[in-house]
């Protein structure tokens, strides 16, 4: 007796959102945010001094003023933009896939996601984490979590995850068509790619040889074995083929990193830092595309859309033009179906027959 195909389900995975831009909601997003292990990767009895006696009593206050100068009629921009993502690619999946978009921090939760798609018969499932770069803080604590709640059932599910695509060439395609008109249209001089930072301690675990990773200047310029997991190598590598589909000459542009907290390094240049030094070299109108975020979010709305800006300016540039991140562009759209379709096989089938 033939056995019907087993239904499939795509989860997409951004990292999270409070659900108001208010202390309360902002504090409990934080709290499940930095009390991840991989995200603040110290002995627990230090992670718990530093996020109740330094981090949730001070931070939730500021930061919610930041999402309130952002946030939209419709909600948090994040969540509003993956959703307009999730929709898009579900319609351009069709019956193929059942769709539903999950949050690592916040809601909508990955249970409730995966609770979702199982009610809808799914068994087999796909997961793309909407993080361009490797980051044990981003795509292995979204994995290791999507994991975890699959595994909580008493029947696990094959599962497929989307690699890492910082390579991938719909996504450097669909960038860089979002950022040629801006460059064109502002008339800049020079364009900055600022990707999200981490502390160099995660780039060092992510090599294997223990000798590669931040002990030269050079250690970037080239994908090799040794640090091809590292987030820092992966993002100067984007950044070079975002700058080679833009035709930007050598020394039109600059890598840099933005979003540091706390006094431990992170990987350099600092982006707060590079906006004046660009500044002081003559650079007046500056493009900033963010490639490390698939959607706007606080991070590119607020923390280069309005302080960069002032910044840049303040230190004698001209202007500051924020290239808006993928969020739901066609092309960007498009790139995500063939990811998706790309990572699976031929739906999985039970026996053929019972006997």
């Amino acid at each position: 007796m033939a056995v019907p195909t087993t239904k499939r389900g795509l989860l997409l995975v951004n990292l999270g959102t409070p659900d108001a831009p208010e202390s309360g909601p902002v504090r409990r997003y934080l709290r499940e945010f930095l009390n991840d292990p991989r995200v603040i990767d110290i002995h627990p009895v230090g992670r718990w001094f530093l996020l109740n006696l330094f981090i949730l009593p001070f931070r939730p206050a500021k930061s919610a003023e930041a999402y309130r100068k952002v946030w939209t009629q419709e909600g948090s921009p994040l969540l509003v933009y993956s959703r307009a993502l999730e929709s898009a690619v579900r319609e351009r999946l069709g019956d193929d896939y059942e769709v539903e978009l999950a949050m690592r921090y916040g809601n909508p939760s990955l249970p409730d996601a995966i609770a979702r798609l199982k009610a809808r018969g799914v068994s087999e499932f796909t997961v793309l984490p909407l993080y361009p770069h490797e980051a044990a803080s981003s795509s292995a604590s979204s994995l290791a979590r999507t994991y975890e709640v699959l595994a909580e059932g008493w029947d696990v599910p094959n599962v497929r995850a989307v690699p890492a695509f910082w390579d991938d060439a719909g996504f450097l395609d669909a960038f860089a068509a979002v950022a040629r008109p801006v460059i064109a249209d502002t008339r800049a001089d020079h364009v900055l790619f600022s990707f999200h930072g981490l502390p160099e301690r995660h780039m060092r675990k992510s090599d294997p040889t223990g000798q590669h990773c931040l002990a030269s200047a050079g250690c970037c310029d080239s994908i090799t074995a040794a640090n091809r997991h590292c987030y820092r190598a992966q993002c100067f590598a984007t950044a070079r083929m975002l700058a080679q589909r833009l035709s930007l000459p050598e020394g039109g542009y600059t890598v840099s990193f933005q979003s540091r907290l706390g006094r431990t390094p992170w990987v350099k240049p600092y982006t707060d830092l590079v906006l004046p030094e660009l500044a002081a070299k003559g650079v007046k109108r500056l493009a900033v595309m963010c490639p490390a975020f698939v959607a706007d979010c606080l991070e590119t709305l607020e923390e280069i859309g309005l302080r960069a800006k002032e910044q840049f300016v303040e230190a004698g540039g001209e202007s500051l033009t924020l290239v808006p991140s993928l969020n739901a562009h066609p092309e960007w759209v498009d790139a995500v179906v063939r990811l998706v379709r790309a990572s699976d096989g031929p739906p999985a089938t039970a026996r053929a027959e019972s006997r």
